[in-house]
């Protein structure tokens, strides 16, 4: 399916256990040039997420406060519960959830709600550029534009 989140999804997924620490965390993000982690009990249930920890958690809760990141266990910052979809959902119904649940990163996960990847922002930019024809979003900018113009003009 080439409109299935299955095809776009980042299967680049790191994960790190909820008591170690926020530093740590931004460590491995730099080193695998990833915007998110998925937080687990490594020790009980390393295939359940618990929460995911983002940059703008990094900037929201630690840097706005001038916290140490060094004295942070990551289970502190993480956000949780995190929104999911599964692979077979459609890009527009993932791209909708998105927007919905205000976040910029959808977990994918199987029935058993075990991890198989990630959908961020980069992953449905790069889906844009390849199937988006810009002609076709310029004409339906314009007739937006056009109607939301005679609706003004009609309400005076």
């Amino acid at each position: 399916m080439e409109n299935s989140v299955e095809a776009i999804m980042s299967k680049k997924l790191e994960t790190i256990d909820i008591t170690d620490t926020a530093q740590n965390a931004a460590e491995r993000m730099k080193e695998r040039k990833i915007s998110s982690i998925i937080v687990a009990d490594m020790k009980t249930k390393p295939d359940e997420a618990l929460g995911i920890v983002t940059e703008k958690d990094f900037v929201h809760k630690i840097c706005a406060r001038g916290a140490n990141s060094k004295d942070i266990a990551i289970g502190e910052i993480m956000s949780s519960p995190i929104a999911t979809t599964t692979p077979s959902a459609t890009i527009e119904g993932a791209a909708s959830l998105m927007l919905n649940n205000k976040t910029r990163h959808l977990l994918v996960v199987d029935k058993d709600k075990k991890p198989l990847g990630i959908i961020g922002p980069t992953d449905l930019n790069r889906y844009l550029r390849a199937n988006l024809d810009m002609n076709e979003v310029n004409a339906r900018i314009l007739k937006a534009l056009l109607e939301e113009e005679e609706l003004a003009e009609s309400s005076l």
